[in-house]
């Protein structure tokens, strides 16, 4: 199954040039979950060739600017290319107030449905669920009440080999309990070992996504052994207090994030501007955590 990550925005605060601000979109099979929704995030979405009709669901990590002022534009882009499709928001509640006084000033008829659905600011919760991924949300420590995002693939049947469908007979009404781990006797009372009949399906993906927050072991447990880990990284370490203050993390407490809970790979962004070079970020990532890469506007990675 297909689950890529593109990235919108990396900066933190300010666009700059070549950086706009938080957005990401996740296609799991070409389903489209957007990630944040900063300023000039639907202008991303068209150079990065992300079809807008896709996208159903919208998941919004707290209410700072710099992560929600996109959403406004967006819908109206929404309502201007004639979108009828409902469309899911999951954030804070008082999102909800904000955008219907946006919709009251200016759409008296939005051709399409909001359905928001409140995030948990105290708990690890399971927002999203289909046949083949969950989405789960749990709380973060920033300024303001701040979610992480967990996209999870659901374990996979197992795939049975052609061959021992003919070799046993095996009906067809059968297969889907081989597919599920079950042994199976022949009409001659052969019991035949599900290992012999199936092949071990790819592993499931899993995706976290951890946005502004100070540095928070607590949460090791619900992102434990995710494919990959975006973990904000607005201040080099030098700047550590400053990062506390402002409840945001450094490059090295990002990396050690991904130790402690045995992330694959470590993915770093939300990038102060304070810096003149960028490539700090990753060279103080790289002491803490062997698989590090740098959150770049347009760039795409494979989880």
């Amino acid at each position: 199954m297909k689950f890529v990550l593109t990235i919108l925005g990396s900066s933190s605060a300010l666009p700059t040039s070549d950086r706009f601000l938080t957005a990401q979109v996740l296609n799991v099979n070409e389903r489209f979950f957007l990630i944040d929704c900063g300023e000039g995030t639907q202008i991303q979405l068209r150079k990065c060739k992300i079809p807008f009709a896709r996208i159903q669901h919208i998941f919004i990590s707290h209410l700072h600017g710099d992560h929600v002022f996109g959403l406004p534009g967006l819908l109206s882009t929404f309502n201007l290319l004639g979108r009828v499709n409902d469309l899911h928001i999951y954030a804070h509640n008082s999102l909800k107030q904000i955008m219907n006084q946006f919709l009251g000033q200016f759409y008296t008829n939005l051709g399409f449905k909001l359905i928001y659905h409140s995030l948990d600011e105290e708990n690890f919760s399971r927002i999203y669920e289909d046949k083949s991924l969950e989405v789960f949300s749990f709380p973060l420590k920033h300024r303001i009440a701040c979610n992480g995002f967990l996209f999870k693939e659901k374990p996979k049947m197992k795939n049975i080999r052609k061959e021992v469908i003919t070799t046993f007979n095996i009906p067809i009404k059968e297969i889907v309990r081989i597919k599920n781990g079950a042994d199976f006797i022949t009409e001659e009372g052969e019991i035949i070992s599900n290992k012999v009949l199936t092949i071990e399906p790819p592993k499931s993906k899993s995706y976290a996504f951890v946005t502004d927050t100070n540095f928070l072991p607590d949460i090791a447990e619900a992102i434990k052994n995710v494919d990959m880990l975006y973990h904000e990284s607005t201040f080099l370490q030098e700047d550590e207090e400053l990062a506390k203050t402002t409840g945001h993390s450094t490059a090295i407490e990002a990396a050690k994030m991904a130790s402690i809970s045995g992330a694959k790979k470590l993915l770093i962004g939300h990038f102060s501007t304070r810096y003149k070079s960028y490539n700090l970020f990753l060279e103080q990532a790289l002491t803490q955590f062997p698989d590090v890469y740098m959150a770049e506007d347009g760039k795409t990675f494979e989880i």
